[in-house]
């Protein structure tokens, strides 16, 4: 059965990689399985047809056979689940690496993205200065929590696993800042995850059709 995900049509992210559907292409390009990608529109996103695949008109979905998922993190562990490469045989260090999705998207992502949002929507209104000060407050505890786990490892607990794909993801929308570069573990954390070749495909197919969708 071929897996189909969607993705944006027009990524507001320019092609940088920030779009939610990489975390999807990335665990697929991780664990060797091909998929179609379906772009949608903004419109289209808002329309019953993929309402009834993603209740709140966002990206990426997942199908698969009769199986459809909406939720990033969801389809990532559905993936890593089922297809060896992602998640340890070892129940403890799998169970671990779980943990480790959950922390990416409840305890680091919030604050992360918020900020980002407030950086696009909120920068002219006059309460903008003080509410990014706070949410980098936030952040900075959060980094430097996490700093101090991953001390001088490669990965957040043994060998590379979903956990670090999620978690990486979630920093990428921090690379280039001061915020970021503060911990310099972390930089290299995230450097290491961009090496990786999985990583390589799927951001060449994801800023493919930016490229794309520019050229026309």
């Amino acid at each position: 059965m071929t897996i189909t995900i969607t993705a944006f049509e027009h990524s507001p992210d320019r092609g940088k990689g920030l779009a939610r559907d990489m975390r999807v292409r990335w665990a697929l390009e991780e664990v060797g399985l091909p998929y179609d990608v379906r772009l949608v529109s903004f419109k289209a996103m808002r329309e019953p047809a993929h309402l009834r695949l993603q209740p709140f008109g966002q990206i990426p979905t997942y199908e698969e056979g009769d199986l459809a998922l909406f939720e990033s993190g969801a389809i990532v562990f559905h993936i890593a689940e089922r297809h060896a490469g992602l998640l340890p045989a070892d129940a403890n260090a799998r169970a671990r690496a779980i943990a480790w999705m959950f922390a990416a998207l409840n305890t680091i992502e919030p604050p992360i993205f918020d900020r980002a949002l407030a950086r696009i929507l909120e920068r002219n209104e006059p309460w903008y200065e003080q509410r990014l000060h706070a949410l980098e407050i936030s952040i900075r505890k959060r980094l430097d929590d996490l700093s101090r786990r991953l001390g001088d490892a490669d990965w957040l607990d043994g060998a590379f696993s979903a956990g670090d794909l999620l978690m990486v993801t979630v920093l990428l929308r921090l690379k280039g800042s001061d915020i970021l570069n503060d911990h310099p573990n972390l930089s290299a954390y995230v450097a290491r995850g961009e090496a990786r070749p999985a990583y390589n495909s799927a951001f060449a197919a994801q800023l493919a059709v930016f490229t794309a969708a520019s050229a026309g």
